[in-house]
């Protein structure tokens, strides 16, 4: 994996506009492993990962026993892929590792709550498009596909293979679709994505680093602000809107004290 660690908002833009068509995810701390939300719970309450595939098995088929109290239509637990993204969507841990096709709404993830470096991961997808792990090349990106029935259980369920697929579900709502979003798919839990990587050889790189400094903050966001990248464009609801608010309080400031001291009168009457 290679790693870039630009100093300026400015040479990020720079380096990542020569990434086209490239997927992005932003980690608010440089130095968490690229792994999912799912390898990190089990890690934590279950750290034998010859019973991953059934602790995973069982959550599904729990999530998908009681979901459709609260959904009009039922169908999304029937496809394996929109099953595991409703999942995520209301905050459950699955395999699923958020991206997005905008390096942008990566770095606004990773800058938005950072009180440390931050890191906005590069995936080369172009260059994944038809490519197989070198341990078996007829494990195509098409042919591994979970959107296809029985596809999810063989080729990830079972955790044992070290590849990856990524892409979007048949149906994507309304976050996905606002964040210009995409899912990546590790066939193993126990290995980050980079080590995964390794299996697919070749001389092109798969996956950069970017490392970006907590000095970066203040002119990335101000920048993401200006390019109306913000919890309420990236999460289209109320719950969006209510986040977005956190950056109103540190990023007009400046502004309201200027406006508040130029308000005030300049002799003011005596208190006394």
């Amino acid at each position: 994996m290679k790693v870039l660690t630009p100093s300026r908002w400015s040479e990020f833009v720079a380096q990542t506009d020569a990434l086209q068509g490239w997927a992005f995810r932003g980690h608010v701390d440089a130095s968490w492993p690229l792994v999912p939300s799912l390898t990190r719970r089990l890690q934590l309450f279950s750290p034998d990962p010859r019973i991953w595939p059934l602790r995973e098995g069982r959550a599904m088929r729990v999530f998908r026993r009681k979901a459709h109290i609260h959904l009009q239509d039922r169908s999304a637990l029937d496809d394996d892929l929109r099953c595991l993204a409703l999942m995520q969507h209301h905050g459950a841990a699955t395999r699923l590792l958020d991206f997005t096709k905008s390096p942008f709404v990566a770095a606004f993830f990773a800058l938005e709550s950072a009180s440390s470096d931050v890191a906005v991961f590069a995936l080369n997808t172009p260059a994944l498009w038809h490519r197989a792990p070198d341990f078996n090349t007829t494990l195509t990106r098409s042919r591994i596909d979970p959107r296809l029935p029985g596809n999810f259980e063989r080729y990830f369920l079972g955790n044992k293979l070290p590849l990856l697929w990524y892409g979007e579900p048949s149906e994507m709502d309304s976050r996905l679709i606002a964040q210009s979003g995409l899912f990546v798919i590790p066939g193993l839990l126990d290995q980050p994505l980079d080590v995964i990587l390794d299996n697919y050889g070749g001389s092109q790189d798969l996956l950069v680093k970017f490392v970006l400094p907590l000095s970066m903050r203040d002119e990335a966001m101000r920048a993401l602000y200006r390019m109306n990248v913000t919890y309420a464009t990236l999460f289209p609801d109320l719950d969006g809107l209510a986040r977005s608010v956190s950056y109103e309080l540190e990023a007009i400031w400046e502004r309201l004290v200027e406006d508040y001291e130029r308000a005030q009168p300049a002799n003011p009457p005596n208190s006394s």
